[in-house]
């Protein structure tokens, strides 16, 4: 066993990991990215970022990278009710200015850890953690497994970018809280079709809805989701195809836009459950991404939100020489943005998904406001957890 001591060790290779790796490798930091896995497969993993997101890809200097090498800038979000639909420009109508990007997230991941490497980290791909090692005080400690051999690395800080199924959380030593289970998402990744290329169509109904993200490559990503009183079992497989096809359609997508599409890649579902850990730092371990917080994918706010924790973990670690300050406050940003996000999502998710005769008195009543005054629905999904939300935008939206 050798031992190694980097400035930070990052535990995941996925779009946080490489994102941070490049972030502060390129600020002079010695970096080693540990990715256990050779080539990336696609999981039906987050396909999009809305404007807050893309913005803070900008911010962290890869907003045209990813543009110019695998992301597709959408400006448009159509919203569907019946024959209607409402458009909207994401250019005009938020604070950034600017579009969603759609991507596929194995193609993201890959360019994103060559940028990482290029920027001067090094990364090693293959390699498994098995243990990481604190003490109050010390460096922490990461044991890294390889071809069965093994070697001890010390880091000023351990960072944990591996996933909604972290063991870095074990390791470091955090309590993981769940929400109740209430919705599910499926999704398909399809070639060709029919489904509008310029804009995000999203298609909702109360407890079920359908969501379509175009691709590059005349690619799309076809999302359903559904309350779990609605349906409670998942599909998974290309065999329930058809299933997902059935439940596209009761949601109110045309037949047409999927008639001719082929299915490229894996089909499965996923519990929409919030997973999360409360102050996000101790003892030299820092979680970001997925590990730090998985928000409910039927709101596509994962991208977005772990590239705010990347941007919020460099700058306060590029803005304080003690970092064991800089991950407290990188904790305390973190906690406050991402609750901003919890209680958006579950205010939507009560409005529009849940299912029961109180569920349909609140549509009643609420539904004819919104529809005159569509500013009583908090836009923090589309523009970012710095808008207002608070006591005042709960009761527009929910009349309580």
């Amino acid at each position: 066993m050798t031992q190694r001591a980097y400035d930070l060790a990052i535990i995941g290779g996925g779009i946080g990991g490489s994102a941070l790796a490049f972030a502060m490798a390129r600020h002079g930091f010695r970096v080693l990215v540990i990715e256990r896995e050779e080539a990336f497969k696609d999981r039906i993993r987050g396909e999009s970022m809305y404007p807050w997101g893309t913005a803070e890809a900008h911010a962290l200097g890869l907003g045209e990278l990813l543009r110019d090498s695998c992301a597709l800038e959408i400006r448009f979000m159509d919203t569907y009710a019946g024959p209607m639909r409402t458009r909207r420009d994401f250019i005009e109508t938020t604070p950034q200015q600017l579009p969603c990007m759609n991507l596929i997230h194995p193609e993201m991941q890959e360019v994103l850890l060559k940028a990482a490497a290029s920027a001067g980290a090094e990364v090693r791909r293959g390699d498994s953690v098995t243990q990481v090692t604190t003490s109050p005080g010390d460096a922490p400690r990461i044991t890294v497994s390889h071809g069965g051999t093994t070697q001890e690395i010390t880091a000023r800080l351990v960072v944990g970018a591996d996933g909604r199924g972290s063991r870095a959380r074990g390791w470091g030593g955090f309590t993981v809280q769940k929400d109740p289970h209430r919705l599910f998402i499926c999704g398909v990744l399809f070639e060709g079709g029919a489904v509008p290329r310029d804009a995000v169509s999203q298609i909702p109904s109360f407890g079920l809805g359908a969501i379509f993200f175009p691709q590059t490559k005349d690619r799309v990503r076809a999302y359903v989701l559904y309350h779990h009183e609605v349906r409670d079992a998942r599909l998974q497989g290309l065999a329930d195809l058809p299933q997902l096809l059935a439940l596209a359609q009761q949601a109110g997508t045309p037949a047409e836009w999927l008639a001719d599409a082929r299915p490229i890649g894996p089909l499965a579902t996923f519990e929409g459950a919030h997973h999360w850990v409360d102050h996000p730092y101790r003892d030299g371990v820092v979680l970001i991404g997925d590990a730090a917080a998985t928000s409910d994918p039927c709101f596509g706010q994962g991208l977005s939100l772990t590239l705010r924790d990347v941007r919020t973990l460099r700058d306060k670690l590029l803005g304080e020489s003690d970092w064991d300050a800089a991950g407290h406050a990188y904790a305390e940003a973190h906690d406050r943005y991402y609750a901003a996000l919890h209680s958006a999502e579950d205010w939507f998710t009560r409005l529009f998904m849940e299912q029961g005769e109180a569920a349909d008195a609140r549509r009643q009543k609420m539904m004819p406001l919104i529809m005159a005054d569509p500013t009583r629905v908090p836009d923090v999904l589309v523009s970012g957890p710095n808008q207002p939300l608070g006591d005042a935008e709960r009761i527009r939206l929910l009349g309580e």
